[in-house]
């Protein structure tokens, strides 16, 4: 299951992506905010969506907020989630392959709906490499 969570920021990217992943037949569900509050704070949303991540190494969770770093910091605070603030599809592919990444975070005030879809994709469709020296760095971070 993919799960999603933005702050006010990143309403309106989170909407377009979820008509996008329902074009793709990807399953999703959206954890908030799901109106447009301008009031309201990226962290409730990021703990929501991380909390689910972790339930299920099959998981993954999309963040949006307007730098991505806000939605990033509070993911990368729970053990066992590994986060990447997506900007170049080879990056998240990379992050994905070699650190076994399940949060990808975006900046909503930088990237417009196209680079979106190709970042998820990278997320969505890299797999882990599972070698050796990356398990290593991984257990090295969980503990």
């Amino acid at each position: 299951m993919i799960y999603l969570g933005s702050d006010h920021r990143g309403f309106n990217l989170k909407e377009k992506i979820k008509v996008f992943l329902t074009s793709q037949k990807l399953p999703f569900e959206d954890l908030g905010n799901k109106i447009l509050d301008p009031e309201d704070d990226y962290p409730d949303f990021a703990k929501l969506v991380v909390e689910k991540v972790s339930e299920s190494l099959e998981n993954f969770g999309i963040l949006f907020c307007g730098s991505g770093a806000g939605v990033d910091i509070v993911a990368n605070r729970r053990k066992g989630i590994r986060s990447v603030l997506g900007f170049d599809v080879k990056q998240v592919s990379q992050a994905r392959k070699d650190d076994h990444v399940n949060v990808l975070s975006l900046a909503s005030d930088f990237i417009d709906e196209e680079k979106a879809e190709d970042l998820i994709l990278s997320f969505l469709n890299t797999p882990f490499s599972q070698e050796e020296k990356h398990q290593r760095r991984i257990e090295k971070i969980d503990a």
